[in-house]
């Protein structure tokens, strides 16, 4: 336990458990279209694939026409990964977390709140290794071989 992989994970494997705030969403597409660059990997949980945290950068990627998000893949049943609630309500489980995903009927924007005490360093990857539409104007060109 305790052990998290890297990985580049296609978009359409994901599944959420929690809608998005459109401003915040808004805001993150255009700091990535100006950046070019995820700084922080999403969280997922190993086995289902369920976004335990990184809904809004998720969006975002899929909105810039990205194939892949960086991800961090853990045990979700790991003690390390902790789950509560930003606002009050009933207490909720990690299967409830999982079940809501499965359902497709997401929770309200932050409803969950994963704590994390497994070191999960940045990881800077950019919009081109995850698949979306070079943009010109910040992507260097690519070095093609001679002829």
């Amino acid at each position: 336990m305790g052990a998290a992989s890297f990985e580049l994970i296609p978009l359409d494997r994901l599944h959420g458990h929690e809608e998005v705030v459109a401003s915040d969403l808004e805001r993150l597409v255009a700091n990535l279209q100006a950046s070019r660059i995820v700084r922080e990997p999403i969280l997922v949980a190993a086995g289902s694939l369920v976004i335990l945290n990184g809904h809004h950068r998720v969006a975002a990627l899929r909105r810039l026409g990205a194939q892949r998000a960086p991800a961090w893949v853990v045990d979700y049943q790991d003690p390390k990964i902790t789950l509560d609630r930003w606002d009050s309500g009933p207490r909720l489980t990690k299967e409830d977390v999982i079940a809501r995903a499965r359902s497709g009927r997401p929770f309200p924007p932050k409803t969950t709140r994963h704590r994390v005490l497994l070191d999960l360093p940045e990881h800077p990857t950019t919009l081109t290794e995850l698949g979306a539409p070079r943009d010109p104007e910040f992507d260097p060109p690519l070095v093609r071989g001679r002829a």
